[in-house]
């Protein structure tokens, strides 16, 4: 797949080098020309100055052959403009922008367009590691009502079936992440000590949801 980079910041850079490693074609757009520094010697993709959000820029990056972008610049403003551009203007499905103002980027969320608010985002993988309480929300679907997110799973669960957390709490468990790998769990799959749960669950039911998980099988307590 061909994919243009608004950006090339040290997040920028870093998938730019990533997606080139995995065997795509890329192309980063940056208004200073020195930024392209940061992609170092080896990258054989396109760099191209100019403003992202400027058609003809996009054009000179390959836009038109491209399957994704990402707007990963360092203003919001410029990431969501030309995050709208590529969707709208070129029909780019697959858009995704990086936005520093966490309510900005749920306003944006809910317009359609993928957003990673890196404050928020980075805060909250802080807390969770300080706090590993309640659930944590990884993605919502645009109207709000729908999200994924990682749920603290009391002890009390350990040695039970995926199966059996879904019956009695009311979720759809989506992934495991299992010593630092994602598992796809079956109907008997066993919970084991330091998995983290990812489920898919109702918005407004997120209170009943932690405590089931935080109450364990039946009510049975893992403090």
């Amino acid at each position: 797949m061909h994919i243009v980079i608004m950006g090339c910041g040290r997040v920028g850079a870093a998938l730019a080098q990533t997606l080139e490693q995995q065997g795509h074609t890329v192309a980063v757009v940056d208004q200073d020309p020195t930024a392209f520094r940061r992609l170092g010697s080896g990258f054989g993709g396109r760099r191209v100055t100019g403003v992202g959000f400027d058609q003809d820029t996009l054009r000179e990056a390959g836009i038109e052959e491209a399957g994704a972008f990402a707007a990963v610049s360092s203003g919001d403003n410029s990431n969501i403009i030309a995050a709208r551009v590529a969707r709208e203007m070129f029909g780019i499905e697959n858009v995704a922008a990086r936005i520093y103002d966490p309510k900005r980027a749920e306003v944006y969320q809910r317009l359609g367009i993928p957003t990673v608010a890196t404050v928020r985002w980075t805060a909250d993988q802080m807390l969770r590691r300080l706090l590993p309480s309640g659930a944590e929300p990884l993605w919502r679907d645009p109207s709000g009502a729908v999200q994924l997110a990682e749920v603290h799973t009391s002890a009390a669960w350990i040695g039970h079936k995926v199966s059996r957390l879904q019956e009695e709490t009311g979720v759809r468990v989506a992934f495991l992440t299992r010593l630092g790998e994602a598992v796809l769990p079956t109907s008997q799959t066993v919970l084991q000590e330091g998995d983290l749960v990812h489920v898919m669950m109702r918005t407004d039911e997120i209170e009943k949801v932690e405590a089931a998980f935080a109450e364990g099988p039946d009510g049975e307590s893992g403090h």
